[in-house]
């Protein structure tokens, strides 16, 4: 029944939507991708791996932040119903970010987000967070519906908790708003009538039973009645074993007719328990089955996912160094203006002669940056096709003509020409014109984001100027290499860098609140290649696994001493 509560967080939405005048799941103007994405969302196709591409595409072209935060929502609904719980939270609170809790217009995207959160929440047994997450909802409800959503949310965790008092008095609160609406009171009163039998075993539940599978028979609710047959064959399953399996079989016949196979699962699970021996062993082979294809479909569906998020990061970050790109070049052509109109007017106002010595040298140096540029791009070219383009090459001789390979050797494959390929981008560093401050803060930039934090102390320029240009290239490919290795291992939220220069000795320290290296550390490409630069300076690396208490992390310090000045 867990695709269940993901339909009622829609129609919960759409009343909350509704309320305001606003589109039920939408932002008042929808894209052409947005439009796409949710047609395909309410068709009938069981696959929804294209509607999430399309809403995948909102994330990467869309410039509305209301627009974004649904297109994440909607990619949660997918991800949940797929069983990709952890994803699914992911892609929440991605959309959460794009939100502000001050404008009204966001109070129908928050609560159902926050109501995505609890249920992905409650579907892990992090009961406490969903709690938190129901809560939240709470916050930005706008009618009756949509906050007794929210309170049978947090009544279905407390039962789960085994809290059947608080979870009486959560469907107590809201049945009766819900009088109105058949297929809601039928939901809630069967919810309430299963708490107080869980509650007290000699509750007499089956009026309250009878009524909800009354009401859902008449509406047709075949969601509904698939609860309502779970619930008549958990209270039967002590009392009557015989009426417990016919109840089990109805919601068999109930789930198949629905396509639910988590809820075929749960009622081949009562049929082996309650029938006879004679077709137990038949319910346990569809049993099977049914549980085999639905992880392979579940694990097809989330490596979908991940691909099309991959493709996502990857365009953001093409986008972003392009965006970049574009500014340095536009800098570097109004600098280079300017300073041309000076040497003119230099020349023009003292005299003549300077002026050509001046223009001849600049015209060498010149000459002389673009031949090292040239020889530069030509040895990385050298380097990229003998290292990536031969061994694309290889690897695509051996998946035509070799033995077939399985997806983990060709990962490896691909993973060492992508270890070997940024070894390439950072050897030789292209020079830039501006402070060695402002190199630092081009390097933390891209790792700048909602989910980490970067505080540096005394990155100025009075310190940089003092240092030879040669260490501090080091230092660029050694802070590069420290972030790189915090992205992929560390977890953190907040970095801190302190550098700090004296007696001929520059000093840097790193601190994370990630996880830390554990009780010895561990070298990786990153680390042994932060070592090696820094041995070469003549310098020292010192790691301090942090563990105060509920502060944890990695510090680390640098130190390298600098010759003194001629």
């Amino acid at each position: 029944m867990k695709k269940y509560s993901v339909i009622l967080a829609l129609v919960a939405y759409s009343w909350a939507c509704r309320e305001q005048n606003i589109p039920a799941s939408s932002p008042p103007a929808r894209s052409p991708d947005f439009a796409q994405g949710e047609r395909l969302f309410y068709s009938n196709s069981p696959n929804k791996d294209s509607s999430f591409y399309y809403f995948n595409q909102v994330v990467i072209n869309s410039r509305d932040s209301l627009e974004i935060a649904m297109a994440y929502n909607y990619m949660a609904f997918i991800q949940s119903n797929a069983s990709d719980y952890f994803n699914s939270q992911e892609s929440a609170l991605s959309g959460l970010a794009y939100l502000d809790r001050n404008n009204p217009n966001h109070h129908y995207s928050l609560f159902s987000i926050y109501t995505m959160l609890g249920n992905s929440c409650t579907n892990l047994k992090n009961y406490d967070a969903a709690i938190s997450y129901y809560d939240s909802a709470l916050k930005f409800t706008r009618n009756d519906t949509s906050r007794q959503y929210a309170l049978n949310g947090k009544a279905v965790v407390a039962q789960k908790m085994g809290n059947y008092e608080e979870a009486i008095q959560y469907y107590s609160s809201i049945l009766p708003n819900s009088i109105h609406n058949s297929r809601e009171y039928a939901r809630i009163l069967s919810n309430l009538a299963r708490a107080q039998w869980l509650a007290d075993a000699t509750y007499p539940v089956l009026p309250q039973f009878w009524t909800a599978l009354a009401i859902r028979h008449s509406e047709k609710d075949n969601w509904g009645l698939n609860a309502s047959y779970s619930h008549l064959s958990d209270y039967y399953a002590g009392v009557r074993r015989d009426s417990a399996f016919y109840y089990a079989r109805k919601m068999y016949e109930v789930a198949q007719l629905i396509i639910s196979p988590d809820d075929q699962l749960e009622a081949l699970q009562k049929l082996i328990s309650l029938g006879p021996e004679s077709e137990v062993k038949q319910y346990a082979l569809r049993y099977q089955q049914i549980s085999d294809s639905i992880q392979t479909v579940r694990n097809n569906a989330k490596n979908q996912f991940v691909l099309i998020r991959y493709e996502t990061d990857k365009i953001k970050a093409e986008k972003l160094l392009l965006e970049k790109d574009n500014a340095e070049k536009q800098s570097k052509i109004t600098r280079q203006r300017a300073w041309m109109y000076g040497i003119v007017l230099f020349a023009t106002l003292i005299f003549v002669v300077l002026y050509n010595r001046y223009k001849k040298r600049q015209q060498r140096l010149q000459w002389e940056m673009q031949n090292a540029i040239r020889e530069n791009k030509l040895e990385l070219s050298h380097k990229v096709h003998d290292v990536v383009a031969n061994g694309l090459y290889t690897l695509m001789t051996r998946l035509e003509h070799g033995p077939a390979m399985n997806k983990e050797e060709i990962q490896d494959h691909l993973e060492e020409l992508y270890e070997k390929s940024r070894n390439i981008a950072y050897e030789n560093p292209v020079a830039t014109n501006t402070g060695f401050q402002k190199t630092i803060a081009d390097i933390l930039e891209p790792f700048l984001g909602p989910e980490l934090r970067i505080n540096t102390v005394n990155n100025d320029n009075k310190i940089w100027k003092l240092i030879p240009h040669d260490i501090k290239k080091e230092l660029e490919h050694i802070l590069r290499e420290l972030m790189v290795n915090m992205k992929k291992h560390s977890e953190a939220k907040s970095v801190v860098l302190k550098f700090d220069y004296r007696d001929n000795l520059v000093t840097i320290l790193y601190q994370d609140d990630g996880k830390g290296l554990g009780p010895s550390v561990q070298y990786g490409h990153g680390l042994t290649s932060t070592e090696n630069r820094i041995k070469k300076l003549n310098g020292s690396i010192i790691f301090e696994p942090l563990d105060e208490g509920l502060k944890k992390g990695l510090r680390i310090h640098l130190s390298i001493p600098i010759p003194p000045m001629p």
